[in-house]
């Protein structure tokens, strides 16, 4: 039995687009011992992951930290891997492949310019290193999603719901669309569905001003993962800026909508699906919730 190793440091959004790859690496080696190297709040969902043996973590020591940078290396090279997938292809992953893990097989790669989005560039690795990849371009985290029937009672939620996401990563304010309360009260006015947000533990102020009921678990603290996952499972549709929880829904197979502005392209970040579009802009600021609301209920109706 050989011992491989996937590194996937982070982020949410890229962690859980990284299922369909890690499924197809776990058929190339159905018998073979599978360990994850992450970051300490990814450990759950990889420990979940049913395509995983066993996870490890790292804090990412940076260059003043030299005790760190031992300890890492010495728990690498105690585990003795016969073949390493790097998923993160990082400038760091590069220093364990030359200095730390020179003696394994690595399989590591890196995106095209342009309009390649990860997973794509992720076909690629694995097809160069002889793999076939039939679930990379198509993750499914459905093992993700806890049963949340007893939060949405709890809440009030008893009929069909949409989800809204209007938070970002705070060090990319760029990224929200400022419409989110608006477009709430038109979806309450003009349809039957419920609204209903899942703010993370910055976005509790943010989600208070909007109009819809914002979804805690059953001690009134934000959703850990997998509430989130049957929160956004249970929803009829989903709206939301480019971060996590939207690419929740997109590797769910949700129907929804992400919002872009100039800060990136829909495509190259993963959430543009078969049935998760984009509305791209300009200026986020200036996107009319108008347009917004015509997109949500067309798809609902074709839906």
């Amino acid at each position: 039995m050989a011992k491989i190793l996937v590194i996937k440091h982070g982020a949410f959004g890229d962690v859980v687009q990284v299922d369909g790859v890690l499924r197809d690496i776990r058929q190339q080696h159905p018998s073979d011992e599978l360990v994850v190297l992450t970051t300490p709040p990814y450990r759950s969902i990889f420990e979940r992951c049913p395509h995983v043996d066993r996870v490890l973590t790292e804090t990412r020591p940076k260059a003043r930290e030299p005790l760190l940078w031992w300890r890492l290396a010495r728990l690498l090279r105690s585990e003795h891997f016969d073949r390493v997938y790097d998923l993160q292809n990082s400038s760091r992953t590069s220093i364990y492949r030359r200095y730390i893990l020179k003696h394994a097989d690595w399989v590591f790669g890196e995106r095209k310019r342009g309009e390649e989005s990860a997973l794509s560039a992720f076909q690629r690795q694995l097809a160069g290193a002889g793999l076939d990849t039939p679930h990379t371009l198509a993750p499914d985290i459905g093992w993700m999603a806890d049963d949340v029937t007893s939060i949405l009672q709890a809440r009030g939620v008893t009929g069909k719901y949409i989800v809204l996401v209007p938070g970002s990563s705070a060090s990319h304010p760029e990224k929200r669309w400022p419409h989110y309360a608006t477009l709430a009260s038109a979806i309450a006015n003009q349809t039957e569905y419920q609204v209903v947000t899942v703010p993370g533990p910055d976005e509790i102020e943010l989600c208070r001003a909007i109009p819809a009921t914002p979804l805690f678990d059953t001690h009134d603290k934000v959703l850990d993962w997998f509430g989130l996952a049957g929160a956004i499972q249970g929803a009829s549709y989903v709206v939301g800026n480019d971060t996590g929880p939207t690419h929740v829904a997109a590797c769910l197979g949700k129907p929804g909508l992400a919002l872009f502005g100039p800060h990136a392209s829909p495509v190259r970040t993963g959430l543009s699906r078969a049935n998760f579009r984009a509305i791209e802009a300009d200026d986020l600021k200036e996107l009319p919730m108008e347009t917004v609301l015509r997109k949500v209920i067309a798809d609902l109706r074709s839906g």
